[in-house]
């Protein structure tokens, strides 16, 4: 309960997933039919970078504050160009005030006909969350532990969408909790898109994790993961992934124009690298 992500909004971590997001919102737009997003730890949805707090850490300048000030040119760059107009967007005055959460971003990029729930546990966010989008019929705020909400809302009614979960890793067995959440939520809705974020800061609970995964008996799993600098003796975010479970089938290709620029805009001294891998095929593992 302690955890708030405003001494993190904006930072590579926030890019990697939110340039993930925007790429299967598309995806799902590519049908006419209404879909939802279900975003299991959302946050307050928008982000003030002259606040203390993001000052304090200064995080989002060495990821969105890059990323903006060389933005990706080519295929990368138009595949990226929604997510970086929408950051625009919530910045109208120009320049880089704000940084648009997951909530917001996903809002953003809604039509008419679809819809987003979102779910946070903390009190005073999500009634952040509520005031910012209030009136708004698109979409629906849930003060819930967002673990318990995988249980209580999927399938959603429309039957198309994607769960967003992305927890603050606060709290020792997260991983656990991520890989048996999504076990759970998979037998009650086979047929979603979820994408799963992890930080690359425990290389032996991520290795762990990835072989959970690997054996859960849900096929269709890929593992996107970008690193901005080279392994840390001690426990150090050195990188981030997303699970992406039923992707897109463009996702892979997309993911392998993306990362290279993203590690080219946010790498810290050329360190680090980038993966697209298929960790489960088209049918469970026996």
């Amino acid at each position: 309960m302690n955890y708030r992500h405003a001494f993190h909004a904006g930072n590579f971590a926030d890019v990697v997933k939110h340039a993930v997001l925007a790429r299967l919102v598309d995806y799902l737009q590519r049908k006419d039919a209404a879909y939802r997003v279900i975003d299991t730890h959302a946050g307050i949805g928008l982000y003030d970078l002259t606040s203390p707090a993001a000052q304090k850490t200064g995080e989002w300048r060495d990821g969105i504050g890059r990323l903006a000030a060389n933005p990706p040119q080519g295929d990368a760059g138009q595949l990226m160009e929604r997510y970086l107009a929408a950051v625009a967007a919530a910045n109208p005055e120009g320049g880089l005030l704000r940084y648009p959460g997951s909530p917001w971003l996903s809002r953003h990029l809604a039509r008419r006909q679809d819809r987003l729930t979102a779910v946070e546990l903390h009190p005073e966010d999500a009634e952040t969350l509520r005031t910012r989008f209030a009136g708004d019929h698109q979409i629906r705020i849930i003060a819930l532990d967002g673990w318990l909400a995988l249980g209580a809302h999927v399938p959603p009614k429309e039957k198309r969408g994607l769960v967003l979960i992305d927890p603050p890793f606060e709290e020792a067995g997260e991983f656990s909790r991520m890989a048996q959440g999504l076990t759970r939520a998979y037998r009650r809705w086979p047929g979603g898109i979820y994408a799963l974020w992890y930080p690359i800061k425990d290389r032996k609970a991520v290795a762990a994790f990835r072989a959970a995964l690997k054996t859960a008996g849900i096929p269709k799993i890929v593992d996107i993961r970008l690193e901005i600098r080279s392994p840390s003796p001690e426990p150090r975010l050195d990188g981030c992934g997303m699970m992406v479970i039923n992707p897109p089938f463009v996702l892979e290709s997309e993911m392998n124009v993306i990362l290279p620029a993203l590690h080219r805009a946010m790498a810290i001294d050329g360190g680090g690298g980038w993966a697209v891998e298929r960790l489960t095929g088209e049918q469970p593992a026996a």
